[in-house]
């Protein structure tokens, strides 16, 4: 069996103008989305908001990343639109006063498969994802499916640039 291709600098995508992939969930603070901004804004970068609905499943993966997508769960509520439109609706209040170019695409199945297949297909330079999510949800969240940025940073070739949403000061607990 062939081993999979391994990151070496001939795989590396110029940061100069190439896009960023953005993983969202709601309620992720705004910091994510406008560390995204000052990246695109040094690089001339389009950014690719995603949100990776995990009661979805990838029907078929389109050229432009986009997907279409089934309910794991016939009988569960179908409130993937809504909740597609809340997350267009914050971009549109917290991105697009910025200036910086971006779109969304709603994805399914596995966040750090999702994104990495939009950024295979947009020709991602970088995926910007949030860690330590704050909250309950994120806490069961990452001690069910693990985390989205290390399953990232061990499973393609891309740069991961994670935006520490929690962090521990090192100093109180060494005083």
């Amino acid at each position: 069996m062939p081993r999979p291709p391994q990151p070496d600098l001939s795989r590396l995508t110029p940061f100069d103008a190439h896009p960023a992939v953005v993983g969202l969930v709601p309620g992720l603070p705004d910091l994510v989305a406008l560390t995204a901004v000052a990246w695109a804004r040094a690089t001339g970068a389009t950014l690719y908001f995603a949100y990776a609905d995990p009661m979805r499943y990838a029907v078929a993966e389109r050229p432009d990343g986009s997907v279409r997508h089934a309910g794991v769960d016939q009988d569960a509520s179908n409130d993937w639109e809504q909740r597609a439109a809340e997350l267009e609706a914050y971009l549109h209040t917290t991105v697009s006063p910025t200036g910086v170019p971006w779109e969304f695409r709603y994805l399914a199945g596995r966040a750090d498969r999702a994104l990495t297949h939009l950024a295979r297909a947009v020709d991602a330079a970088v995926i910007v994802v949030g860690t330590g999510t704050p909250g309950l949800r994120g806490g069961l969240r990452r001690l069910v499916n693990g985390s989205v940025a290390a399953h990232l940073s061990h499973h393609q070739h891309r740069p991961v640039l994670s935006v520490p949403l929690r962090v521990v000061d090192w100093k109180d607990k060494i005083e």
